[in-house]
């Protein structure tokens, strides 16, 4: 199996379950990998048979802009959803880490994989 991925992607949006955190935005740092069938792309040299993970993280982006949950959970389960419908991914590994929200810890989070391989 091929895999795409996108490393380190942060994304600023509105997370959190305590009232403070309602009307500030946050960094969320996201880790993603994708199985994705290479081999017609690289045959063709052609994009269009790719997974453009500059699209995905273009949707990304977008995703988090609008989104307002209390729980990264959420989030991560939302968003899983929409990449997989939107792009027809059949299999994701996600890492969701929300740096910051416990101060002795580099950042916190959820790992969550979805789909078959």
């Amino acid at each position: 199996m091929d895999r795409v991925f996108i490393e380190g992607l942060e994304v600023d949006t509105v997370i959190g379950a305590y009232d403070w955190e309602r009307g500030i935005r946050q960094c969320l740092r996201l880790d993603l990998s994708f199985a994705w069938d290479n081999r017609p792309a690289a045959a063709g040299d052609d994009l269009s048979k790719a997974l453009d993970y500059a699209s995905v993280s273009a949707r990304i982006q977008a995703f988090a802009e609008v989104s307002q949950f209390q729980l990264v959970e959420t989030f991560a389960e939302r968003l899983a959803e929409v990449l997989m419908s939107e792009f027809n991914i059949p299999w994701l590994h996600l890492k969701l880490t929300k740096p910051g929200a416990v101060p002795a810890a580099k950042g916190v989070g959820v790992e969550i994989e979805r789909g078959c391989r």
